[in-house]
């Protein structure tokens, strides 16, 4: 099939915003499109009549008439159903979505968008422009897919904000609760021992629920750090008193070794990666064990270790370890550091987005996991 004359395709660009208009003009003119600018609605509807361009790239919130009234019009004016209509958005939800599909959308990329994202849907739209009725059909049946997909994409990002939102209140509000009663020294202390593990358990729950909101972050490409210089002694101190009842329950004791004070990190991130790394050690390790977590400082940065006494993970499971849901069995029982949820994924990313890497090594006996986390110079 003969590929379209990139010379003599036109592009008409609505935005009302200045900047935006002319970074989609640079882009597309370094490309051999040929640009036309509106400013608002009424001026594209003008310009659409006027120009008759190839394809149309069309903001949704503008001052005059909205992208989806503009789309509407068009899409009733002479020429108008068979050019395509590409929305370019910083909103990014369900409805909106959905509103662009029945305006009559072609596409619908949110904002910020990279420009070689950008070249690719304009070319990918003026090519099904020109393909025969019976590739087109083909083709409507492939963009209903895509469709559906990314408005299931889009649901799972609702999903993520009521977790997050709906969810963490309630918890707080329990562990608040739960330190009001264990101020109150006029209760027994069994009392005081049950408002303990309430506290932990709340803390836990928490942690999952952030958790699950930042894998959902990583895979939009959205978890960066922010690095400042961090009291490693502190982190580490600060999550074996919170993880002290659970590894008293289970008998196991938590031994910290530090070599290194400060970290260049994100706080809160690498808080909740160590207490992840730690809370999984002390799941597995046996009674009348230790959790040992070290660190040191190396030529690379500063690698952070927390080991147990377990079973350990077999060779060729070491890397499927970081996937979400995945256990390691060995024969008919389920092994040591079945990822039941998405601690070990979630650690796995911190470590990424800091430019860093996670392992596991053997403890002879047990498994340690490694995180080097670069510093810089």
């Amino acid at each position: 099939m003969q590929e379209p004359d990139v010379r003599s395709a036109t592009i008409l660009v609505v935005d009302d915003n200045e900047a935006n208009r002319a970074l989609a003009k640079n882009t597309l003119e370094d490309e051999g499109y040929r640009v036309v600018l509106a400013k608002g609605g009424v001026e594209a509807i003008a310009a659409f009549e006027n120009e008759r361009p190839d394809c149309i790239l069309l903001d949704i919130r503008m001052p005059d008439l909205d992208g989806f009234a503009v789309c509407e019009r068009i899409r009733a004016l002479p020429g108008g159903q068979e050019t395509p209509i590409l929305f370019l958005t910083a909103l990014r939800d369900v409805d909106t979505f959905d509103h662009a599909v029945r305006s009559g959308g072609n596409d619908y990329l949110t904002k910020p968008i990279r420009p070689s994202d950008l070249i690719v849907r304009v070319q990918s739209a003026l090519k099904v422009q020109r393909l025969t009725a019976e590739l087109r059909e083909h083709f409507e049946r492939l963009k209903h897919q895509r469709d559906n997909l990314q408005r299931l994409q889009l649901q799972k990002e609702r999903l993520m904000a009521f977790i997050v939102h709906d969810l963490k209140n309630p918890v707080n509000s329990m562990d608040l609760h739960a330190q009001v009663l264990q101020r109150n020294r006029e209760l027994p202390a069994i009392v005081h021992e049950s408002v303990s593990h309430i506290r932990a358990g709340a803390r836990q729950l928490g942690r999952m629920i952030l958790n699950l909101l930042d894998v959902s972050k990583a895979d939009e490409g959205q978890l960066v750090p922010k690095r400042n210089n961090v009291d490693l002694q502190r982190v580490v101190g600060d999550v074996a008193y919170d993880l002290g009842i659970d590894a008293q329950e289970r008998g196991v004791t938590l031994r910290v070794s530090l070599e290194t004070d400060q970290i260049h990190a994100d706080h809160e991130l690498l808080r909740r990666m160590v207490a992840n790394l730690v809370e999984n050690a002390i799941r597995y390790a046996p009674p009348a064990t230790a959790v040992s977590i070290t660190s040191a400082r190396t030529g690379e940065g500063i690698e952070l270790r927390v080991a147990d006494a377990g079973r350990g993970i077999p060779m060729e499971m070491r890397e499927k370890i970081f996937s979400p849901f995945v256990q390691v069995e060995v024969g008919a029982r389920v092994a040591a550091h079945m990822t039941r949820g998405l601690g070990l994924t979630f650690c796995k990313l911190v470590v990424e987005a800091h430019g860093g890497r996670i392992w596991v090594e053997d403890g002879a006996p047990g498994t340690v996991f490694c995180v080097m986390i670069p510093q810089a110079s």
